[in-house]
């Protein structure tokens, strides 16, 4: 049975939020839009609850919250709305500033508006992935309107310095938007005390259902919208809303609050068996920094092997990538950006270990990665006994 590990490019939907969902489909299948019967209503109210819990589990407030089709959608309507709603109100700031590591979902719509007459810096990041702050400090100036870091790095698992950039951008008079869709579920994460004005979820990286997310503002920023045809969303996002998908947003992140703690304790031990293992292996090289990381993420470059010879063995038994889903098999831009060349990126392995890894699944990787870099390497496997790495 082919082993699952790439909980950074999907979650599996949890069975409890699918039957959560699973009333909204069908018999309660009210338009919240519409107030003028039961059926509605009470759509209208589950929505409402969801938003109210959205706005709590980052400690943002609920008016704040818009539902959108994801993180991507989040992060257009995020940079390119306060954008365009500052120079509607005359604003003379035009500095955009982000990091080489962003997910596209933000580097993507930042360089749409650097095309329209805005002034992008996009800053490089050290050889563990942090933040230079210091670069950050001099890049932040009076012309800059928004800085964009996300909060834990989709392929290496990178977690930046959010409340010392928040204060910074808070001192500089800049908004401050974080893409948190790798975080949200997984770290504790509170907006006001980190300083982020801007935040994006995606339900489908939670253990929620795919086609749904939000993003959470603070009260006061201004955002012009990016979708029009209705009012819905506070006028901000146009459309019927999706109740059955915002019910699951609403009970996965519900779920992931209440054992995110264990979670991660679990994840981390068994990351950090994977990582012990396969360090033995030789030519190992850890991407990304060794401790401020998602406890669930490992990326590795393995030396001495073919990166596309490699990955066809570890499909066979495991499911993991090289990169980010979204790069559809181009040279990961988030390890060069770490000074990875693109064969060494191309070796690459992310493992995203999920709430259903255990230590059998960790045995089965770390048995699948020992056999293939021995086969490429030595043109024999290895085999794995008692959980240690043996010659075969």
């Amino acid at each position: 049975m082919l082993v699952y590990l790439d909980h950074h490019a999907t979650t599996p939907c949890d069975p409890a939020v699918v039957a959560a969902m699973a009333p909204w489909w069908s018999e309660r299948c009210g338009n919240p839009s519409n107030r003028l019967h039961r059926p509605a209503l009470e759509a209208a109210a589950a929505v409402e609850l969801a938003r109210a819990r959205v706005a709590a589990a980052v400690g943002g407030a609920s008016e704040g919250v818009i539902f959108t089709s994801g993180a991507t959608e989040a992060a257009n309507l995020a940079l390119k709305g306060a954008a365009e709603a500052a120079e509607l109100r005359g604003e003379r700031r035009r500095g955009l500033v982000t990091l080489a590591t962003e997910h596209r979902a933000v580097l993507d719509p930042l360089a749409w508006l650097a095309r329209r007459g805005f002034r992008l810096t996009v800053l490089p990041v050290g050889p563990d992935g942090l933040v230079d702050l210091d670069r950050l400090a001099a890049a932040v100036d009076a012309d800059t309107l928004l800085v964009s870091v996300m909060a834990a790095n989709n392929e290496i698992g990178v977690l930046q310095p959010l409340a010392t950039i928040g204060a910074l951008c808070r001192e500089r008079g800049a908004l401050f938007h974080c893409d948190a869709a790798q975080a949200v579920g997984h770290l504790p994460l509170a907006m006001a005390e980190l300083g982020i004005d801007l935040l994006g979820i995606s339900g489908h990286k939670l253990y929620g259902p795919k086609g749904v997310g939000a993003l959470v503002h603070r009260p006061g920023v201004e955002l012009a919208p990016q979708q029009h045809g209705g009012g819905q969303e506070g006028g901000l996002r146009a459309g019927t809303a999706a109740v059955p998908l915002i019910v699951g947003l609403q009970a996965a992140l519900t779920l992931a609050e209440a054992d995110r703690d264990e979670r991660a304790t679990r994840l981390g031990a068994l990351r950090d068996r994977l990582w012990r293992e396969l360090e033995g292996l030789g030519e190992m090289t850890l991407n990304g920094h060794p401790n401020q990381r998602l406890a669930h993420n490992l990326n590795l470059c393995v030396g001495g092997v073919d990166g596309g010879r490699l990955h066809g063995l570890l499909r066979r038994r495991i499911a993991v990538s090289s990169g980010s889903a979204c790069s559809q098999g181009s040279p990961s831009h988030v390890l060069a950006a770490l000074g990875r060349s693109r064969s060494e990126a191309a070796a690459a392995i992310r493992f995203g270990l999920g709430r259903a890894s255990g230590e059998a699944e960790i045995a089965t990787a770390i048995a699948a990665v020992s056999e293939a870099v021995a086969t490429l390497r030595h043109g024999a496997p290895r085999s794995i006994q008692a959980g240690r790495m043996t010659s075969g």
